[in-house]
């Protein structure tokens, strides 16, 4: 019975040695998976600086363009508003031309029977005229 003991006790000594190698290999795996995870994350680390300063200086450009954009618009609007004014002078004087030409017209419309006698006697004035010029030309 002894035997019996000193057997199970050799066949757990060496499961335990067994479990023992096992627990090692696990271990030295272990410690260089996470060795490679280390590495992984510097890696990361690094690129996320570069990234980073990328990214501020991406940032700072566009700040300037936004201010830049900003300006040109104000600029912008002040010609837009230049513009504008333009055109409502020219519309003013189109109005002012309107009202001097409608005045025109009532004058005339309203003196056309003037007109008409004035422009009779010119031509009858200017006939005399060339008469009396040729009769003294002879």
């Amino acid at each position: 019975m002894i035997i019996l003991l000193y057997i199970a006790a050799l066949i757990v000594a060496i499961a335990f040695a067994v479990l023992v190698i096992y627990i090692a290999k696990v271990l030295k795996e272990t410690r260089r998976t996470m060795a490679n995870v280390a590495d992984t994350l510097e890696g990361l680390e690094r690129q996320m600086e570069g990234i980073t300063i990328e990214t501020t200086a991406l940032l700072n450009k566009t700040n300037k363009l936004a201010e830049d954009v900003s300006e040109k618009s104000q600029r912008m609007n002040t010609l837009v508003d230049g513009i504008k004014g333009i055109g409502e002078t020219v519309q003013e004087f189109n109005q002012s031309l309107r009202g001097i030409t409608n005045n025109i017209t009532s004058v005339t419309e309203q003196n056309k029977d003037t007109t008409a006698q004035a422009v009779k006697w010119g031509t009858i004035l200017l006939e005399f005229w060339k008469k009396r010029k040729q009769e003294s030309n002879r």
